[in-house]
């Protein structure tokens, strides 16, 4: 049975992220709040730990917030906490309250299986400090950013923010870049008008995705594209000598690599995931084992088509402009199913992408076939138009690229 989730017109919380451009006393700024966020954080699980190894309660927000920033600020030892708003602090205990939550969920059984909260290092490529209302943070008239005991920061403004945001975060990533995350909460006002389409859309590698009305949008490949960019920058952090600042510039130049490799896929799936919801009334997918072809020869394919985030970005937009967003069983057998007669014809090797139907004589394309059924098994009204095409055999290459000599593109549904 297919799996169904609908979503109706609901209040969603949103994060928008803008980039933002700190001065060098800013920057010194910053990086003593996530210096003091990251000692909080860990002298609190600290805390927790100690008393979790002498078999007493686990001490609460409130008991660890005057002991580790009210009670420490008049140490010589921690004095430099009063250095930067408190409810930068405040913030930092209750992500590891979170994180706490979030692992006893996990064992049991509530959420997916996830580790124990750990020590964060000076040394972690992320960094990031969140202030909420009660830190008095504002956009200026002149639409800077003002956080307390941090100044006005230069913010680049992509967009309009449909609301005013509860909290902002700001986050140093990998590559050194600083972005300003802001959440918002959307209303009914951005429900799009009713559309008649409603489209399946299965997923690939050798077409990123192939909807129910024969539409194929090929496979980007951006982590491939950069490939031969990435590798030369690797090496080039290999031969440096560690502990250097060479080898940090080296670090940065990796990541500022890989993260132009990230933010092209986003933008990708982004733009896709609008354009879908946009066109249709209700999107229905594939619930796809990411996990278990990660751990396959396609793995790095798996990982550079990013299915999981696309699917996330579907399935909240259709939340909140009030579209029907289904996701069916991943054993549902839609490249097995003909969609003209619906007779299961049994399953198919990869390298088939075109077969006929030896109920009903059709000639079937693999992918199309696929979304059609996807569309079908989710109770959506479409069509198989677009599905026949000429019988034959398509070969599909075999090899994952990156694992021989030679590259090459594999295709798998």
């Amino acid at each position: 049975m297919p799996m169904y989730r609908l979503c109706s017109v609901i209040r969603v919380q949103l994060r928008y992220s803008f980039r933002l451009y700190p001065s060098a006393g800013q920057r010194t700024a910053l990086a003593r709040a996530f210096g003091c966020a990251r000692v909080v954080y860990n002298d609190a699980l600290r805390a927790r730990e100690t008393a979790r190894s002498q078999g007493l309660l686990f001490p609460k927000v409130g008991e660890l917030s005057k002991r580790l920033i009210t009670g420490a600020k008049s140490t010589p030892e921690r004095a430099w906490l009063g250095e930067v708003s408190a409810v930068v602090l405040q913030q930092s205990l209750r992500d590891l309250d979170t994180a706490y939550r979030n692992f006893f969920d996990s064992l049991k059984g509530k959420r997916p299986k996830m580790g124990a909260p750990r020590y964060k290092s000076r040394k972690d490529t992320r960094q990031a400090v969140r202030f909420t209302a009660n830190a008095r943070w504002s956009i200026t008239p002149g639409r800077k950013l003002r956080l307390p005991k941090i100044g006005d920061l230069k913010v680049k403004w992509s967009r309009t923010l449909p609301s005013t945001p509860s909290t902002v975060t700001v986050i140093k990533d990998a590559a050194g870049r600083y972005f300003a995350s802001f959440v918002v909460a959307t209303d009914a006002s951005e429900v799009l008008p009713e559309r008649a389409p409603e489209v399946g859309v299965d997923l690939g590698l050798g077409h990123f995705a192939v909807l129910s009305d024969g539409t194929k949008i090929d496979s980007p490949r951006f982590l491939r594209r950069a490939e031969k960019r990435l590798k030369k920058a690797q090496r080039a952090l290999s031969r440096k000598e560690k502990g250097s600042s060479n080898r940090d510039k080296a670090r940065v130049r990796v990541a500022r690599a890989h993260a132009r490799v990230a933010d092209a896929r986003r933008d990708f799936h982004h733009q896709l995931s609008t354009k879908l919801i946009r066109e249709n009334q209700a999107v229905a997918v594939e619930d796809l084992a990411v996990k278990g072809l990660a751990r396959t020869r396609l793995a790095k394919s798996v990982h550079d088509a990013g299915w999981s985030a696309f699917v996330s970005m579907l399935e909240y937009k259709a939340a909140r402009y009030g579209r029907t967003f289904v996701k069916i069983g991943r054993f549902e057998p839609t490249s097995q199913v003909c969609s003209q007669c619906g007779v299961q014809d049994g399953p198919k090797p990869l390298h088939v992408r075109v077969w006929t139907c030896r109920a009903c004589g059709a000639a079937l394309d693999r992918d199309v076939n696929a979304a059609v059924n996807v569309a079908k098994a989710a109770g959506l009204a479409v069509s198989a138009r677009g599905a026949q095409v000429r019988p034959g055999f398509v070969p599909a290459q075999r090899s994952e690229a990156g694992t021989h000599p030679t590259p090459q593109p594999s295709t798998a549904r």
